[in-house]
């Protein structure tokens, strides 16, 4: 089925006490997840100005924290951090599974026909303009996009899309949707040339489920998009 209902409910509590400088969405002894805001690395980049990200300030406050996956810069939303060595590996495994269910929500340039449909275009790193990645049906890596519609703004003519990125490469989703033609809103790499449509890149990591890797009960977190 596609976007098939999720019902995942947690018997697990989380934090509702966030750390100063962090939107803690749930805190237990084996991971954490926290709201990144648009804007902010999540892991350290090159140079000195570039080592304040969400990975350093959740390692601030807990040393034990390691990233599992990662979000781009300009993309805001939920963000998986396992507790030790030894879990980061066992969450590590469940992404390359496939066995965590990511949705993202977007706005997009145009109006979108099909209510659902899928992507299915490979993808390979641009080397001559990195960071750019690339449609290339020879050497591109196999990846696969889902999307359903969830509304349509005839003023603004865009669509309000929710995605699952079935596969994880680099710029998956806004590389998909603007070689369909409906670059997501504010993307200045793959978008309009300067990004203007929108003060930020419309793109938002909403929802993690997967099985809890300790407790083994399913684990459904959320998160609103803040435009």
């Amino acid at each position: 089925m596609f976007f098939p209902e999720i019902n995942l409910q947690s018997s697990l509590k989380p934090t509702h006490a966030p750390p100063p400088g962090l939107d803690l969405i749930y805190r237990d002894a084996s991971l954490i997840v926290v709201n990144k805001p648009a804007g902010l690395l999540a892991v350290p980049g090159r140079g000195a100005d570039k080592q304040d990200c969400v990975a350093s300030r959740v390692q601030a406050e807990f040393p034990d924290a390691l990233v599992v996956h990662r979000l781009d810069m300009a993309t805001s939303g939920l963000l998986l951090f396992a507790r030790g060595a030894e879990m980061q590996r066992l969450l590590s495994r469940r992404f390359r599974e496939r066995a965590v269910q990511k949705r993202y929500v977007a706005v997009v340039a145009g109006s979108l026909k099909s209510p659902t449909g899928e992507i299915d275009l490979p993808l390979i790193a641009d080397w001559p303009n990195r960071p750019r990645q690339k449609v290339d049906h020879e050497s591109g890596k196999p990846s696969l996009t889902r999307y359903r519609i969830l509304a349509h703004d005839a003023a603004t003519d865009t669509t309000r899309v929710e995605l699952e990125p079935v596969t994880g490469r680099t710029h998956q989703l806004r590389v998909h949707l603007a070689a369909i033609g409906h670059p997501i809103l504010g993307d200045a790499l793959y978008g309009e040339k300067n990004g203007d449509s929108a003060e930020r890149l419309l793109l938002h990591a909403s929802m993690l489920c997967f099985i809890h890797p300790l407790g083994g009960e399913p684990l459904s977190l959320a998160s609103d998009p803040p435009f």
